[in-house]
C-alpha cells in the first residue's frame, strides 16, 4: 500500500484541490477502507455551511472495499459477524452511542457523540479510517449491489427520516418542492410506501426525472393547495413559506434543508394555527434509517441510475462540484 493516497479538499465552494494525504492508521477496532464511489452532497455547495468547515477532505457518502482490520480482536457488526479484508461496505459518517437517553428515544443524531465521530480524514479519499463507534454504523453490501449504488444509502437515509418524520403513508399526497438529488430520492422513496407524489421544481429536466419515475411533476406555479404533507427541500424561507401555504389543513410540512444563519422565515402564523398545521425538522439520519436506505437500493427500488447519477474520476471532482452547484447536473458521483 501506498504512504500517501490523494484526495480532494474542500477550501471553499470554488476552490477544489487534488491533495496528498498519509494513508491514515487505524487501531484496535478500527477499519481501514479503501473507497470505490462517494458522491458529492448537495450540501457541499451551500457557501454559508462550507465556510464554518473548510478547509477539509470533504465527501460523507463513501463505498468501498476493508482493505485492513485493526490488531487485536476484529470488530463486528450487528449480529456479532466479524469484519475482515475485502469485504465490500458503506460506513456511515457520523455514529451514536446506542446508550444515552437521546439514542434509546431513536433521536440518534441528537446523541452528543453522533456530531464528535467522523470517518477520517473524509469519503472524497482514496483510503478512510472507520473509527471504532462509526463500525456499528458500518454496513456489509450485497454482491450485487454497485458501489455508485451503494453511495446512495447516506443521502438516501436523510429521505428515509424524512418521510418517517413526516409521517408519510400509503394512499395519501406528498408534495415534493425542489427536485435536485434529495427531491428525487424523495420521489422514489415515498413511492414505495405508496403514496402519491406531486414534485415541483423550476428545471424542466428534473421534472421529466420525477415524472419518469412516477411522481405528477408540475412547475411551481401550478401547485395548488392540498398535500397530506410537505417536503420542503430549497433551503430558504420563501420556500418555507410557500410550503405551508401549500398543505392542506392539519397537514405537516418538512423543513428538509438549514437555512442561512442570517436568514428569517416569516409565514401566515393565523393560517398555521386555525388550520392546525405541523412543522417538523428532519436532519440526517441514523442507524435505523441507514438499514432501510440500504434495504431499499438492494431490492432495485432506488439506484444511480434512477435519479440521473454522473460519474467523475477524482481528478474532475471540482468540475463535479461546480456543476452541482451551477444545476447542471443532479447527482455526482466520484468513482475511484
Amino acid at each position: 500500500m501506498h504512504r500517501a493516497v490523494r484526495a480532494a479538499v474542500l477550501y471553499a465552494v470554488d476552490d477544489i484541490r487534488i491533495e496528498e494525504r498519509p494513508v491514515p492508521q487505524i487501531a484496535e477496532g478500527e477499519l481501514l477502507v479503501r473507497t470505490h464511489a462517494c458522491g458529492i452532497c448537495s450540501g457541499d455547495v451551500m457557501g454559508w455551511y462550507v465556510k464554518r468547515k473548510a478547509p477539509l477532505v470533504f465527501g460523507h457518502e463513501p463505498a468501498g472495499v476493508v482493505a485492513a482490520v485493526g490488531p487485536g480482536e476484529p470488530p463486528a457488526d450487528d449480529s456479532g459477524r466479524a469484519f475482515a479484508a475485502g469485504d465490500r461496505v458503506f460506513a456511515h459518517h457520523h455514529a451514536p452511542c446506542f446508550v444515552c437517553a437521546a439514542c434509546s428515544r431513536g433521536d440518534f443524531v441528537q446523541c452528543e457523540r453522533w456530531r464528535a465521530s467522523a470517518i477520517d480524514p473524509g469519503g472524497m479519499a482514496e483510503y478512510f479510517r472507520v473509527p471504532r463507534e462509526n463500525v456499528r454504523d458500518t454496513l456489509r453490501l450485497p454482491d450485487d449491489v454497485s458501489f455508485e449504488d451503494a453511495s446512495l444509502v447516506e443521502p438516501l437515509a436523510c429521505v428515509v427520516k424524512s418521510l418517517r418524520r413526516g409521517a408519510v403513508r400509503a394512499g395519501e399526497t406528498l408534495l415534493v418542492m425542489g427536485l435536485g438529488i434529495m427531491g428525487q430520492l424523495h420521489v422514489l422513496a415515498a413511492r414505495a410506501l405508496g403514496a402519491r407524489v406531486l414534485a415541483s421544481d423550476f428545471i424542466e429536466t428534473r421534472r421529466a426525472l420525477a415524472a419518469k419515475n412516477g411522481a405528477l411533476a408540475l412547475h411551481p406555479r401550478e401547485v395548488e393547495e392540498g398535500a397530506d404533507v410537505v417536503v420542503c427541500g430549497p433551503g430558504t424561507p420563501e420556500a418555507l413559506g410557500s410550503a405551508l401555504a401549500t398543505v392542506r389543513p392539519g397537514g405537516t410540512v418538512v423543513m428538509f434543508t438549514p437555512f442561512d444563519p442570517a436568514a428569517r422565515a416569516a409565514f401566515d402564523a393565523e393560517r398555521f394555527y386555525f388550520k392546525d398545521l405541523r412543522l417538523v425538522a428532519s436532519y440526517s439520519s441514523g442507524p435505523n434509517d441507514t438499514r432501510e436506505a440500504l434495504a431499499l437500493v438492494a431490492s432495485g427500488v432506488v439506484s444511480a441510475k434512477s435519479v440521473g447519477a454522473q460519474t467523475f474520476a477524482l481528478e474532475e471532482a471540482a468540475a463535479a462540484h461546480r456543476a452541482l452547484a451551477q444545476a447542471q447536473i443532479v447527482k455526482p458521483i466520484v468513482v475511484f
